[in-house]
């Protein structure tokens, strides 16, 4: 078995990110947090839905849906086309298919 390498506490410090990327980060995660955004996420996973189609999908309501859309666009992981009147909403991109991915992935493994 390798032996662990001891890092030294200013070793650590040196090799963190800055504060505020790091804040930034435990913020998407927390976007993440949320059954229904991770719901309507996995609902794009395949392809961009309108918001209509997202609540049949899910069995909610519009507005319910066009809430929790507010908040994934903010956090630039959803974004939207407009045809006409109605919005096409897609996950952004491949990075979000891929904490997707991965989150399912370690669940899932035995």
């Amino acid at each position: 078995m390798p032996r662990e390498k001891k890092i030294q506490p200013q070793e650590t410090k040196r090799e963190l990110p800055p504060e505020e990327l790091l804040q930034d980060l435990g913020d998407l995660f927390k976007v993440f947090g949320d059954t229904t955004r991770i719901r309507i996420m996995y609902a794009l996973y395949e392809g961009e839905m309108s918001v209509m189609a997202i609540s049949e999908l899910l069995g909610m309501t519009q507005p319910a849906i066009s809430h929790q859309l507010k908040t994934l666009k903010a956090a630039n992981l959803v974004a939207g086309r407009r045809q006409g009147k109605t919005i096409f909403y897609y996950l952004s991109d491949e990075h979000v298919k891929s904490i997707i991915a991965a989150g399912y992935e370690h669940l899932t493994e035995e």
